[in-house]
């Protein structure tokens, strides 16, 4: 299986380029459903898309952004170019990069489909008891965790079987995860200010 992939560029980019689309779409149909299922008793401040590239985008509900195409063409060029520099004599290297985004994406996916099992009936909604808020610190440090856990998984399978692909896995999932950490603590700092400035706290 793996020597499919290195045979040429294609086998690689569409794999990529499947997840990729796909985990855009569903982040508009999770958006969507939340919306109308139940945003009255899951409430997430902020925007419901944690990459603040693509906030602007899922907010109005494209299902054509252009930021979103032109970064899909830049990382097909990416993978394209690795293929061409690294195989034959450095396969470890593109293996490295394609598990990094092929893996991430699959981490990603599962909290898609959790969200789309939530979101997707207003039978399950009923289910949901209460109301429950979540802080824009709170959402992005659970993205953090989950994104280290799958790093954690990759890294395991790593230690057992020395894969290249499942070390570029690793590498990307703690890379989102400390993005994710870090984007919360700044999301936490803005909460404490503009608490300060409403009840007139000095801000230091």
């Amino acid at each position: 299986m793996r020597g499919f992939f290195l045979l040429s560029p294609w086998p690689g980019t569409i794999a990529w380029a499947v997840l990729y689309l796909s985990d855009y779409a569903l982040t508009i149909s999770c958006a969507r459903l939340r919306r109308r299922n139940v945003s009255s008793k899951v409430v997430i401040e902020g925007s419901f898309e944690l990459n603040p590239m693509f906030q602007s985008d899922v907010d109005s509900m494209k299902f054509v952004s252009p930021r979103f195409l032109l970064l899909l063409l830049l990382n097909l060029t990416l993978i394209t170019t690795f293929w061409i520099l690294c195989v034959p004599s450095s396969t470890g290297l593109y293996t490295f990069m394609l598990g990094a985004g092929i893996c991430l994406e699959l981490g990603i996916h599962v909290r898609h489909l959790q969200n789309l099992y939530l979101y997707s009936s207003r039978s399950t909604a009923e289910q949901l008891r209460g109301r429950i808020e979540y802080a824009r610190p709170l959402i992005l440090r659970l993205s953090s965790v989950q994104a280290l856990a799958f790093a954690g998984l990759f890294g395991a399978l790593f230690a057992f079987t020395g894969s290249s692909f499942l070390a570029g896995g690793t590498v990307s999932c703690f890379g989102l995860s400390a993005k994710h950490w870090y984007l919360a603590r700044c999301a936490a700092n803005r909460s404490v200010k503009r608490e300060q400035s409403l009840t007139g706290q000095p801000i230091g």
